[in-house]
């Protein structure tokens, strides 16, 4: 109240009638504990006022809150539905468990490619692929659909994923609203360009403030030094974020040589007692040489001995985070108290208890366990599902101290932390060790510092031989984060899309696509205006409509000859010289055109002339429209013409077909090709329509279809002798490897790319883990880590769940039955109920 008194009567009325705007608002604002941030605030109220929004913000800044407020409003009315899509499924489970534990189980459900709960409901979490079907089925849960927030959005520049994105912008109905939430980028108002565009009314919210301020440090050794220079900072100096801390020069110019030596705790700080590394049985001190590392239990306990646990260590290796645990564990470094092991344990026990006893130990269970108790843990791809989100977890609340992870997790679930280490500044991309652009850099960094708990985070950078400092403070205090299109259409894209909207308009809508717009930003503006003009002609169409007969034909004829007749006039006035054969040619026209007009049936017509003006705005604006088709036309249109290729090679397949006004149509095969996704569409369809697989038993179509999903890693290859299921399973891949490689030609002549070629690196594996076989066994066959297998089985149940769809009669069947076979042990868990 103090502060509305301060306020001038100018401003005391303007903050009472934006609180009369949005009821809704303050009443959302009511329900929490802390003040909105201004960025929150300008978001929430957007929503409520009708418009669409953009969020883009740093990692932790609290994005969520305004999806929090689209589904308040959601809720406010009787039968409105939100729709929360995420990019990845363990994204989906959790925030399904947040928001069923604030809205009730009855008002939330789940969709992912694995799991059906409540699909019914108000508010559903689902992956965007699942949102991306449901649009193209026409599903009956779209209806009362009223906001979609799009978590993540700036996984639109994934390469293989992204154009999921794209596709569910373009064609989500014009009364829902779309929630944006993106991390920072550095060209969301081009993005949000884009979303006016194909979305209408969009509010663009850049905030580029952390919640909780960034202090960045060099470890060189045993010394934490600052990465900026703090002096400059406090003088005020111009430019000082960006001054590196002068010791860090010299440093650099010496070679590493004459920092400090660690020798124990930072002064000041207290210690727990028991606690290996400190005290006088574990406090024992070490004098590195010059330029030596730390290793990293070291690092842990010089970390936790400043008070910077908990901390995730970024590691590009898999192998590098499973090996650091292994180390902490071997130095015996403990940072959990009694309670919080016994936390640990009965969570571990709880979430791991419907895993089979047999397949524990092979997993590695009881070291694993260990890890955790002592507050250490590797995060990365090749974990079991369930492990890793027992990770997640245990560092959610807090029980763990230090987690070493690979680079996916800065763009996964909500993990965050005092401080995050980078030991090197480099990452392998499958061809060579390149550096990490300013753009992961700030997305890694962006998991330091815990809102509401932490006063600042802290980004650590391991020295290592050949460290520039300036270019540390480039990478750091740089901010360029490109949100690139990856999209592209495909051959399941093309049919359904075709099927929904024809051909014609199928192109339209690619016109409008990101890519196109970031290939060509003046097509979108120009494809929006011409679908504008398209209305407006149609609505002039029916303004001329006469029931006599055909007005357009009629006013065809009255345009042409007024044409004629002014051209007449402007003869006789410059006394031009036209032959006498031109002007009798002429004449000759104008005498048929009066003929035809006065025998038109609408020349009769009572409202004869105010049809006429109808018709009149008709042909000037169709004028306007062919202009701008034209200059569409005449631009690349490199989405498009990549469309009409594709509609080319289906037309070659019979997939698609001309119909007897040669407009094209699905024909009967592409019905099936409709419901099969992946980058595998076409083939899939293909084997199915040729009956290639039809003889195939459960364990061998598994066994098949692991060789459409599965692709080895660069450093694995295909090396497993190609050793086979037996039976019928040899003659079936050959043949599908002969329809790959005629589509790969047909690719080829159409100057599309060419997809991977099969790899049967897992299939003996497949078949016997569908048979029942024991995890170690088919392991072992495999070549992968659990979780590797585990998600390639997963990928194997979503396609083999769209041929029983598809297939007929007995391949149908036995897809069913090798989803069953598939499904079980450490395949069959999931984190929600």
């Amino acid at each position: 109240m103090a502060d509305e008194v301060a306020l001038s009567p100018a401003e005391r009325f303007a903050a009472a009638r934006a609180r009369r705007g949005t009821p809704e608002l303050d009443a959302f604002r009511d329900r929490h504990e802390f003040p909105l941030d201004p960025f929150q605030e300008a978001a929430c109220r957007a929503l409520e006022e009708g418009h669409g929004v953009l969020v883009a913000a740093p990692t932790g800044a609290g994005k969520t809150i305004v999806a929090e407020f689209a589904v308040h409003l959601a809720l406010t009315r009787s039968r409105d539905k939100v729709f929360y899509t995420t990019p990845m499924k363990a994204l989906s489970n959790q925030k399904f468990s947040e928001l069923a534990a604030e809205h009730g189980p009855e008002n939330v459900g789940l969709l992912t490619g694995d799991t059906n709960i409540n699909s019914g409901a108000r508010v559903v979490v689902m992956t965007t692929e699942v949102l991306r079907n449901m649009l193209y089925a026409d599903s009956p849960l779209l209806r009362d659909l009223r906001f979609v927030i799009m978590d993540e959005v700036h996984y639109l520049a994934d390469r293989f994923r992204g154009a999921v994105w794209e596709e569910v912008i373009i064609h989500l109905p014009a009364s829902v609203a779309l929630v944006s939430l993106s991390a920072t980028v550095s060209n969301a108002e081009e993005f949000g360009d884009w979303l006016q565009a194909v979305r209408g009314s969009t509010t663009v919210i850049v905030s580029e403030e952390r919640p909780v301020p960034l202090q960045q440090h060099v470890l060189v050794r045993g010394r934490l030094l600052e990465l900026f220079d703090d002096e400059a900072r406090a003088d005020g100096a111009r430019a000082s974020a960006d001054r590196v801390n002068p010791e860090l020069v010299r440093l650099a110019a010496a070679g590493g040589r004459g920092a400090g030596t660690y020798r124990g705790a930072h002064p000041g700080r207290h210690h727990r007692k028991g606690q290996g590394g400190r005290g006088s049985e574990g406090g024992q001190r070490w004098d590195r040489g010059a330029g030596e590392r730390l290793d990293r239990p070291d690092v842990v306990r010089l970390l936790d001995g400043r008070g910077l646990l908990p901390a995730i260590f970024f590691i590009f290796s898999r192998a590098g985070c499973d090996q650091a645990v292994e180390q902490v564990v071997r130095r015996d470094v403990r940072l959990t108290e009694r309670w919080e092991r016994d936390e640990i344990r009965a969570l571990v026990e709880e979430r791991t208890r419907t895993l089979p006893d047999a397949d524990l130990g092979v997993l590695g269970y009881w070291n694993w366990l260990d890890g955790l108790q002592r507050g250490v843990a590797a995060h990365h791809a090749g974990m079991l599902p369930a492990f890793k989100e027992i990770v997640e977890e245990l560092f959610q609340r807090k029980l763990l101290k230090a987690v070493f992870a690979t680079e996916t997790l800065a763009l996964g679930v909500n993990m965050p932390a005092r401080t995050v280490v980078l030991e090197k500044l480099e990452k392998f991309n499958g061809e060579a060790r390149v550096p990490i652009t300013p753009g992961e850099y700030t997305q890694l960094t962006g998991r330091a510092g815990r809102r509401g708990i932490d006063v600042e985070g802290h980004a650590v950078i391991q020295w290592a031989g050949g460290l520039d400092p300036q270019a540390v403070a480039a990478l750091a205090s740089r901010r360029t984060y490109p949100l690139n299109s990856s999209f592209r259409p495909t051959y399941n894209m093309a049919v359904n899309l075709v099927e929904q909207f024809g051909r014609p308009r199928t192109r339209e809508i690619l016109e409008s696509s990101f890519a196109q717009f970031q290939a060509d930003r003046a097509v979108v503006d120009l494809a929006r205006e011409v679908r504008k003009q398209e209305e407006a002609l149609a609505a002039y169409a029916e303004a001329m409509r006469c029931h006599l007969g055909d007005f357009t034909e009629y006013a065809s004829v009255r345009r042409e000859l007024t044409d004629l007749e002014k051209q007449v006039q402007r003869a006789e006035r410059s006394g031009s010289g036209e032959s006498r054969a031109t002007r009798e040619r002429r004449q000759r026209r104008i005498t048929e055109l009066r003929k035809r007009m006065r025998a038109h049936p609408c020349h009769s017509c009572n409202d004869r002339e105010a049809h006429a003006r109808w018709a009149e705005r008709w042909w000037r604006l169709k004028r306007d429209h062919d202009r701008l088709t034209g200059q569409i036309h005449g631009r690349t249109g490199a989405v498009a013409a990549v469309f009409d290729r594709i509609t080319e090679l289906l037309r070659d397949l019979r997939y698609l077909e001309h119909d007897a006004h040669g407009a094209l149509v699905v024909a009967a095969p592409g019905r099936a090709l409709r419901r099969i996704y992946g980058e595998r569409d076409l083939l899939v369809a293909e084997c199915l329509r040729r009956g290639l697989w039809d003889g195939l038993d459960a364990p061998q179509l598994a066994a098949m279809i692991s060789c459409l999903v599965y692709e080895p890693r660069r450093e694995q290859g295909d090396d497993l002798d190609r050793r086979l299921p037996r039976g019928g399973f040899a003659a079936a891949l050959e043949a599908t490897e002969g329809v790959w490689e005629e589509l790969s030609a047909l690719e080829g002549h159409h100057r599309l790319p060419v997809s991977e070629p099969l790899s049967a690196a897992i299939a003996l594996a497949t078949a016997k883990w569908a048979q029942g076989q024991q995890l170690d066994s088919v392991l072992r066959d495999a070549g992968l880590a659990a979780g590797d297998f585990v998600r390639v089985m997963k990928q194997a149940i979503d396609l083999l769940d769209q041929v029983s769809l598809v297939a007929d009669g007995e391949a149908g069947r036995t897809a069913r039955s090798a989803i069953d076979g598939i499904r079980r042990g450490i395949v069959a868990y999931s984190a929600v109920a």
